[in-house]
């Protein structure tokens, strides 16, 4: 199998204490991620990926989802295999409060985010029904584990 091109542009807001999320997702670190989570028939994959404020979060959750709110990850997805064209936003504020609250390092939490919005761009939908919820968790479980992360759907003490 021919390994996927990747194409990526990584960008960061301008936001309080911007470097630490900088130092939890370094280039080499993400491609890896999207690497592991690319599937069989993806030949290339063009992303950008940014992190926002909350500010930036809210306002493109509430523009293209309707909601009202900052949420972890948007994933915007323009082109489906074998060429894979995506944009995903993470929010450093919800990502860090989470990974907080669920005794995760913010680096391992960014990782699972990152994994899922690739999913998302590649069709995989946790919201259309429970089976393809149970697939796509069971998934980036897996895909979680060869990158030595533990199963983020299980609770730390």
């Amino acid at each position: 199998m021919q390994t996927p091109v990747v194409t990526l542009s990584l960008q960061f807001a301008r936001f309080l204490n911007v470097a630490k999320h900088r130092e939890a997702l370094p280039r080499y670190k993400v491609a890896r991620y999207i690497k592991h989570a690319l599937q069989a028939g993806v030949q290339s994959l063009e992303i950008t990926l940014r992190i926002v404020d909350e500010t930036e979060g809210r306002a493109l959750n509430a523009s293209y989802r309707h909601k009202d709110y900052a949420t972890n990850v948007l994933t915007f997805d323009y082109s489906a295999a074998p060429h894979v064209s995506c944009d995903i936003v993470l929010c450093a504020p919800v990502v860090e409060k989470e990974a907080h609250d669920n005794h995760k390092t913010l680096a391992d939490h960014y990782a699972h985010l990152l994994v899922h919005g690739v999913l998302h761009a590649q069709g995989y939908d946790h919201e259309t029904s429970k089976a393809d919820a149970v697939k796509m968790e069971a998934l980036e479980v897996h895909i979680l584990a060869k990158l030595g992360i533990t199963n983020p759907y299980t609770l730390n003490p």
